[in-house]
């Protein structure tokens, strides 16, 4: 714990010479109470428990000044509180390989029922949008708090080839940043970025001037992409990554499907496919955001969880001194109470 003003922690000295105080008082007292024959046998009749009485409210007043004197000091701590995150992307992968059993009933389907499992745990205020990327990029739905439109998003995706992890990360900063100018249609060959034109720059029309953050200092937003292969097409996933990262926005990245890589047939034609553990753990690291694996549909859905839960709190030095403050109100009313009702005085 740390204090604003920790100067005002030395009047806690004053705590022990009270208690001094308070039993140099009680002798005193005492000797003078033995001068009365009636007095002393009033004690006596009293009993232990009624002496002990007489010693919990000037106690619990003791306990309040205590916690007074720390409430001055402006104590600060670590306390977790809700997230100011307002907007979450969820990029999902709906490439062929998608289609694989490896995860049942197999990884689009189990990675749809994840996603709507994560609407349900999400505060009803956090914007969701939808970005679905396979050969390209495309948001499915802009972000809104109508989780109706959401499911229906998620249950329209359609199955596409190639993958193009980076324009997914990009098409979601586009989404979160509609004015920045960030678009990925410039891409290819010939495009923008091959001829040395930053990636901020190949958008359409003026671009506006642009000062780089520090990476995860944005609080307002945060990308989750979900994906179970390689790149094969479109933007360096790093590059964009670097773009989300100079924005300050993490990208949170779910692995899905098998690492070591597996064959997967579909409509006709068969292709190899593997998870790119270190792409997406690369991503994750420049954004200062985290990756998971999700090996099962079991552990896709822990990973949803996990991530609404961090998303929607997060842990916050704070300063804690009303607490401090309430508590010692309730402590100095409740030694008030007590000493009223047992000894019909205030301490």
């Amino acid at each position: 714990m740390n204090f604003l003003w920790p100067q005002f922690l030395w009047l806690l000295l004053a705590a022990p010479l009270l208690v001094l105080l308070y039993f140099w008082l009680m002798r005193r007292k005492k000797k003078l109470a033995l001068r009365y024959a009636s007095l002393s046998i009033v004690r006596e009749a009293m009993g232990v428990r009624q002496n002990i009485r007489r010693h919990i409210p000037p106690f619990l007043f003791l306990l309040a000044m205590i916690a007074m004197l720390i409430a001055a000091a402006r104590p600060m701590a670590v306390v977790v509180l809700p997230s100011n995150q307002q907007t979450i992307i969820l990029a999902m992968d709906v490439s062929g390989s998608m289609r694989a059993a490896d995860v049942q009933p197999n990884r689009l389907v189990a990675a749809q029922e994840a996603a709507k499992s994560f609407l349900k745990e999400l505060p009803r205020h956090v914007k969701v949008g939808i970005v679905a990327f396979a050969g390209s990029a495309n948001v499915a739905q802009l972000p809104t708090t109508n989780r109706e439109d959401l499911v229906t998003a998620i249950d329209s995706f359609q199955l596409q080839r190639a993958t193009a992890t980076g324009n997914a990360i990009v098409v979601s900063l586009a989404t979160l940043f509609p004015d920045a100018g960030i678009d990925v249609s410039n891409f290819g060959p010939q495009s923008s970025r091959q001829r040395g034109v930053p990636l901020e720059q190949a958008g359409k029309g003026p671009q506006k001037e642009f000062t780089p953050v520090a990476p995860g200092s944005y609080t307002s937003a945060a990308i989750i992409m979900l994906t179970d292969g390689q790149r094969t097409t479109g933007v360096d996933p790093l590059d964009a990554a670097k773009v989300a990262a100079e924005r300050g926005v993490r990208v949170y990245t779910v692995g899905i499907g098998t690492v070591d890589g597996e064959t997967i047939g579909f409509e006709g034609w068969s292709m190899r496919v593997r998870l790119d553990e270190e792409t997406l753990k690369a991503i994750a690291n420049k954004t200062q955001a985290e990756y998971y694996y999700a090996g099962t549909a079991t552990d896709l859905t822990k990973v949803y969880n996990t991530l609404s839960s961090r998303l929607t709190v997060e842990k916050k030095e704070t300063e804690i001194s009303a607490l401090f403050a309430l508590s010692a109100a309730v402590l100095a009313l409740l030694s008030a109470g007590l000493s009223l009702l047992w000894f019909n005085r205030i301490l």
